[in-house]
């Protein structure tokens, strides 16, 4: 419910004061955030025994993950708006697996790619309809559709280049410091929000738009909804993954997450005045299931 609330506020933020200022306000805040957590908890504010491997690995992750798909989800959010954009992400799981599979080594088994035919029809059942000359056509624009595969795909991949970053900084942990092993995720998470925030602030200056960032300070609400994306997004949305992770079997906290189109449609029809159609409901029934399929079965 939480990446629900991101997925709004980033739409209202984007919208407001543009999609590469959200991302700066939301990773610089963030990082910040992330500090003074481990400051509390470990006693340094910054990710401790973080070898040059693991800052590699983690920066790597960071473009993918947040500089590409990050930048790709919010300017989706731009082009077809929160709802369809989270739907998008249910491609990131599947693309995660994916990149496992190349990467890693992971098993891919056959349920897998049916899961992942679910999923890609359950989208194409919400985005397609047929017009009158009885082919399959999308009010949506190309840009936005594009964008979204994009974010999916960044968002998955960077999730598998975190887990080999994530390795090496377990291998670099000293075997008394439990405290900050067991910090370690938000520490890695404190390593990508760095290079991330690093990044969008290298395209702006590359697209002469950091005057943005100074006009974002005179938008009120603008303000407010990127400090609403900090908190749930790299903060409480990032803490309360990696907890159900912990005390839940990881099929089901996974699939549970991937629950925020079906979360959304709710509020987002309420919000912006939006009648859902039951072909856009069984759409996002058919991808959360394909989902489900792929880590439960």
């Amino acid at each position: 419910m939480i990446w629900t609330c991101t997925a709004i506020f980033a739409d209202e933020a984007s919208h407001r004061i543009g999609s590469n200022t959200v991302n700066v306000i939301r990773l610089v805040l963030g990082t910040f955030f992330l500090g003074a957590l481990l400051w509390i908890t470990i006693g340094a504010p910054w990710p401790l025994y973080a070898d040059s491997r693991t800052w590699m690995w983690l920066a790597f992750s960071a473009l993918v993950g947040y500089v590409f798909g990050d930048f790709c989800l919010f300017n989706c959010y731009i082009y077809v708006g929160a709802r369809i954009g989270q739907l998008f992400m249910t491609i990131a799981p599947l693309m995660a697996a994916i990149a496992g599979w190349i990467m890693l080594g992971e098993t891919m088994s056959w349920k897998g790619w049916i899961a992942m035919a679910i999923t890609l029809t359950g989208i194409a059942i919400s985005i397609l309809s047929r017009g009158e000359d009885h082919h399959l056509h999308t009010s949506l624009p190309l840009i936005g559709i594009l964008l979204g595969i994009g974010a999916g795909i960044g968002q998955g991949v960077g999730l598998v280049l975190s887990k080999i970053g994530m390795q090496y900084y377990a291998d670099a942990i000293p075997e008394e410091a439990t405290r900050v092993a067991t910090m370690m995720p938000f520490a890695a998470t404190m390593i990508r929000a760095i290079v991330g925030g690093a990044g969008f602030l290298l395209i702006m200056t590359l697209s002469r738009k950091l005057y943005m960032l100074r006009d974002a300070t005179h938008n009120r609400k603008g303000l407010i909804f990127a400090i609403l994306v900090t908190l749930t997004g790299p903060v409480l949305g990032v803490s309360l993954s990696l907890m159900a992770v912990r005390y839940a079997n990881a099929g089901i906290a996974s699939t549970l997450m991937a629950l925020s189109p079906v979360f959304i449609l709710l509020p987002y029809s309420i919000i912006y005045k939006k009648k859902i159609s039951l072909r856009e409901l069984l759409g996002v029934v058919v991808s959360v299931t394909g989902v489900a399929i792929f880590f439960l079965i």
